[in-house]
């Protein structure tokens, strides 16, 4: 008989062993703890991708509502303490035919200051405001109960 070449097997204690054994657990469970994340951060990724446009859309529209609003009600409040004749001077003739309208410019400049200056003042006031987006924003087709008929947005 041929004698095949081996050498003699290393023997490790019972404590060496347990550990690969308790280091490929761990291993396991790092590995599905990383997947979850990865899978939880990707989703949060592709659902705030999705949000980002419509939170955009509804904060600029919110935005310019406000702006109108303000602008509006600051105009009124300056506009109550001059009358038409602060603004316009109008001569006539001898036969009260209008022969020239003159504008007060100073006055103008004026009430446009005023006006800016306290639209600038109501909108540092304002301070934050709360968006809501609802819920069938987050959707393509939008199902609507009209005699059971179905619309898109």
């Amino acid at each position: 008989m041929y004698k095949i070449y081996s050498r003699p097997r290393l023997r490790l204690p019972k404590a060496i062993q347990n550990r690969s054994n308790k280091s490929k657990k761990i291993s396991k469970k790092l590995a599905t703890i990383i997947i979850i994340l990865i899978i939880a951060f990707s989703t949060m990724k592709y659902v705030l991708d999705a949000v980002n446009p419509i939170f955009d859309t509804l904060c600029e529209s919110r935005a310019k509502s406000i702006a109108t609003t303000v602008s509006n009600e600051q105009a009124i409040n300056v506009m109550k303490d001059y009358t038409y004749d602060d603004l316009f001077t109008v001569e006539k003739d001898s036969n009260d035919n209008i022969t020239m309208i003159k504008s007060n410019v100073t006055n103008m400049n004026e009430i446009t200051s005023k006006i800016a200056i306290n639209i600038q003042q109501e909108l540092d006031n304002k301070g934050r405001e709360d968006i809501q987006i609802a819920l069938r924003k987050f959707y393509r087709v939008e199902i609507i109960i009209r005699k059971g008929t179905w619309s898109k947005d």
